[in-house]
């Protein structure tokens, strides 16, 4: 059986009708909700949804690499050259038949077009959410920068052509990495937006402030550190904790294991990866989740010794992510890497780094304007 065609564009206007069929629900939903109230009010609207379903998106991205799913549908942008895994049924049931337990069957097929429709959507939305802040903006009455929405919305155009080189470029671990750190860049520029429509700033002293932004940049290099773990699938080559196969410093291969340009499951000679390497990966992620988790804990108590009521709620917020990321990273290595617990870990990076960045857009709304 050939394969197909890596591109394959003949269901792009089918699809990009199923796409506006599927956006204006939503449109729909939030202008009627709001039709007596003013156009900043919508767009705000509009922006929080906006905010959530980027957030269900990135969660459903890992169920797609988590449950293999990733080459459901080899080509891109539709399935077999349709729109849906319906008109590619013939194709699907083939390439099952060939291999029972391959990338591709009925079931992946569902979850990685599922995963491209919500993307879609999303991109719709975002379209949406620039035009109406430009026309907002000729108003004179705009509370964002429409420059901030145009940045998101061409970053939501980089996020959807690496969408495309995961699948053509099979699951190669960089591009997926990257395509991971794109979707939670994406909910770092809407969770900034989202903050712009009312007014709560958060008072930080100068200390505590980079202290937020200390955890921050240590949070977004753990998450890369985790995007490399799951794309290379090494999360269990430790099974044991808080030791690493029975050793507090196990036999660790970086110079394969950080090699960055490779194929997956491939060293940097080309051969296959060892089991060394895999070790480096998780244990090196484990030993950045100790650092994170300190430095969140300590952020913490610091803004909780302030007295501050406003303070003392993220503080709060804080540790009730810190002790999910815990609990739901430790059942990774235990229970075998369950569904349900690696789900629970992107989705608690993901609400990490969009609290971080909520608190950072407070922050900065506290700060007098020179």
């Amino acid at each position: 059986m050939a394969a197909p065609a890596l591109y394959n564009f003949s269901p792009l206007l089918l699809l990009a009708a199923l796409c506006l069929l599927l956006g204006a629900v939503p449109l729909g939903w939030i202008w009627f909700r709001h039709r007596h109230a003013t156009p900043t009010v919508r767009l705000r609207a509009l922006t929080f949804f906006t905010l959530f379903l980027t957030f269900d998106l990135v969660v459903f991205g890992a169920f797609t690499r988590l449950t293999d799913s990733g080459l459901g549908c080899p080509d891109w942008p539709g399935c077999y050259g349709s729109a849906s895994p319906l008109g590619a049924h013939a194709d699907i049931h083939a390439a099952q038949t060939a291999m029972p337990t391959g990338p591709v069957t009925h079931g992946k097929a569902w979850v990685e077009m599922v995963h491209r429709y919500l993307a879609t959507v999303v991109g719709l939305l975002i379209v949406v959410l620039a035009i109406a802040s430009w026309q907002i903006k000729q108003r004179g009455n705009a509370a964002l920068s429409p420059w901030w929405t145009t940045a998101t919305l061409a970053w939501v155009c980089l996020q959807g052509a690496f969408g495309a080189l995961t699948v053509t470029m099979k699951l190669y671990p960089a591009i997926v990495t990257m395509h991971l750190l794109g979707g939670l860049g994406l909910l770092v520029l809407l969770a900034i937006q989202s903050q712009a429509y009312e007014r709560a700033p958060l008072r930080l002293s100068h200390g505590l402030r980079a202290g937020v932004w200390a955890v921050f940049a240590l949070s977004m290099l753990q998450i890369t550190l985790g995007g490399w773990v799951s794309t290379n699938y090494a999360v269990l080559a430790c099974t044991d904790f808080p030791t690493c196969q029975g050793r507090w410093w196990p036999e660790m291969d970086f110079d394969h294991g950080f090699t960055v340009l490779r194929e997956l499951g491939a060293g940097k000679d080309g051969g296959f990866l060892p089991f060394a390497a895999l070790t480096a990966i998780h244990y090196t992620h484990r030993i950045g989740a100790a650092m994170v988790f300190s430095a969140m804990l300590l952020l913490a108590w610091r803004l909780y010794a302030s007295r501050d009521p406003a303070q003392r709620r993220w503080a709060s917020a804080l540790v009730a992510v810190a002790l999910w990321q815990f609990a739901s990273g430790l059942s990774n290595v235990v229970l075998g890497w369950p569904l349900v617990a690696a789900l629970a870990h992107t989705a608690g990076a993901a609400a990490l780094i969009t609290l971080l960045a909520v608190m950072l857009a407070r922050a900065r709304q506290a700060v007098p304007a020179s």
